[in-house]
């Protein structure tokens, strides 16, 4: 009988990992700050995240998205991580946590 994988506990793990990595130019991590839109983890233990950048035209769109990969690989469940960047839907401050916001000094 296989271990049942538990893919919840793993996609916790990934989200920890994303609140380590923060916007160079906002001191609040990205999933505060709403640019993961999903995590996807399947039994194989791959991982996909879905998320945006501020904009388009954002300073580390080369390099946060490598990051991200990086950091979710580094988790010793993780076999695979793709990252996938999407401007649809747009980001805009009403993703931001309320602890993103308070932190911004926004509520």
């Amino acid at each position: 009988m296989s271990e049942k994988i538990d893919t919840n506990a793993l996609g916790e793990k990934v989200v920890n990992v994303l609140k380590t990595i923060f916007d160079p130019e906002i001191p609040v991590d990205i999933y505060e700050l709403g640019l993961i839109y999903d995590v996807f983890v399947n039994e194989d233990l791959d991982v996909k995240i879905l998320m945006t950048l501020t904009t388009p035209n954002c300073p580390v769109a080369e390099s946060l998205p490598m990051e991200v990969e990086e950091k979710v690989k580094s988790l010793d469940e993780v076999k695979t991580a793709e990252v996938e960047i999407t401007f649809d839907p747009p980001w805009t401050q009403d993703l931001m946590s309320e602890e993103a916001k308070l932190e911004l000094g926004m509520l």
